[in-house]
């Protein structure tokens, strides 16, 4: 844990106390700050939960996808469904041409 002062707008007491709080996790190598309060022990306490967030996002297993494909049936009426309406579309066009 490291504390600094805080930069940005805030006037003399932003740029007089050290609020700001920099935690570094040492296996990982992640490194999180907070400088939006006046107050150090807030500060710290968000930097905290800034860190476990952070650690439990990178240690999250995502889940395994299950290939899926569509059934037998389920193939064989979309194709059915497809040549109907190309029949219906090869009618239109035809009846269109001989007149």
């Amino acid at each position: 844990m490291e504390t600094c002062r805080a930069g940005g707008p805030g006037g003399q007491h932003r740029n007089v106390t050290d609020s700001a709080v920099r935690l570094l996790h040492v296996p990982s190598g992640v490194q999180v700050t907070a400088s939006e309060s006046r107050s150090q022990h807030r500060n710290r306490a968000v930097a905290w939960e800034r860190l476990i967030a952070r650690l439990e996002q990178l240690n999250r297993v995502p889940a395994k996808r299950v290939p899926t494909r569509r059934s037998k049936g389920a193939v064989e009426r979309r194709l059915a469904e497809k040549k109907r309406h190309q029949a219906a579309k090869r009618l239109r066009t035809t009846a269109r041409n001989e007149e």
